[in-house]
């Protein structure tokens, strides 16, 4: 089932993110260098002007995506529902509405380093477009620019 999220999910959100950041991210941002960086994250979600939605299965929240047209602004789902479809259902609510909100060429960011993610998306229809950017939390990453014309 997925629902639309509301303010009052700031910190489920962050939470999920941590989880699936920790498992995923952990060879970018080893954790004992570099701490996650909570209340920042926290901060993100508690002051986020998009739209956003929760995945839960079985009664437990599995993932979360967020869009702020033209941006699919992140998608993140516990370990444990990895592989599940959980990702894809998410991903398939984010383009339904960044199309209800015109948006013709969506974008989105994927760190270099990340594999999996860069896959996900990839099989989804996005390509890089050539965009980069460097992330602002340490060892400071490189982000990649997907776009994909819906």
């Amino acid at each position: 089932m997925i629902r639309r999220a509301t303010p009052a999910d700031a910190t489920l959100l962050a939470a999920i993110q941590e989880s699936a950041s920790l498992a995923a991210l952990s060879k970018i941002f080893p954790p004992e260098r570099y701490p996650y960086p909570r209340a920042a994250v926290l901060e993100r979600w508690r002051s986020f002007d998009g739209w956003a939605a929760v995945a839960e299965r079985d009664g437990e929240a599995a993932g979360f995506v967020a869009v702020e047209p033209p941006l699919l602004n992140g998608l993140y789902v516990v370990p444990a529902a990895w592989g599940s479809g959980v990702a894809a259902a998410l991903h398939d609510a984010a383009v339904e509405r960044l199309r209800a909100d015109g948006v013709v060429e969506a974008r989105l960011w994927v760190l270099e380093h990340n594999p999996r993610a860069r896959r996900f998306y990839e099989r989804r229809g996005w390509s890089p477009d050539g965009g980069t950017r460097e992330l602002s939390f340490p060892p400071h990453p490189t982000d990649l620019r997907y776009v994909r014309r819906l």
